[in-house]
């Protein structure tokens, strides 16, 4: 069951929007599942120049679902982020069901990324900033480049099926490459 959490930033969240953006989002009820529990985070801008942007994190165990558009209507933007969840669950479940198909796949299990800020001062000494903290879950490494496209990162780190640590990441050209660690 979805549970969704809306909130405005320069725009005072109606019972209207709220309620256009309960009945956008239940429709991912039926991909979810009644027994699976997640939230969706949305957050409603508008900008001075009368545009709106929309965005929609819905963080699950398995996966992490992430999409946000601008458009100058704020109900169409509604619209389109839910089309594009949407889509990103049934390309996820029809990756998982080929993967099912072609090894018994057991299923992704995501509850975070790693995404280190490090900003030198004034006196060349580096300070993260930030610290994010990931649960490594083995898969390979085409699940891994879907699940950083459905994050929208650059990067994304994994474990493969070896229990080693991997990093899949998109390259200038649009490709990706792989980083694989090894012990030293």
């Amino acid at each position: 069951m979805l549970k969704i959490i809306t909130r405005g930033e320069n725009v005072e969240v109606t019972d209207a929007i709220r309620d256009y953006v309960e009945k956008r989002l239940e429709k991912l009820n039926r991909y979810i599942g009644e027994n699976t529990e997640a939230t969706a985070h949305v957050n409603v801008k508008v900008y001075p120049e009368k545009t709106s942007k929309v965005e929609v994190t819905i963080p699950m165990s398995y996966l992490t679902l992430r999409a946000e558009e601008t458009q100058p209507d704020l109900y169409a933007a509604i619209d389109f982020v839910t089309d594009k969840l949407e889509r990103q669950i049934r390309k996820h479940k029809t990756k998982v069901n080929r993967k099912s198909r072609e090894k018994g796949f057991k299923g992704l299990d995501f509850s975070g990324d790693i995404v280190p800020e490090m900003m030198p001062d004034e006196e060349d000494v580096i300070e993260v900033v930030r610290t994010k903290h990931v649960s490594l879950k083995p898969m390979d490494s085409e699940e891994a480049i879907l699940q950083m496209d459905l994050l929208g990162h650059d990067f994304f780190v994994y474990e493969d099926e070896d229990q080693g640590v991997n990093i899949v990441y998109r390259r200038e050209d649009g490709r990706y490459g792989l980083i694989e660690a090894s012990e030293a």
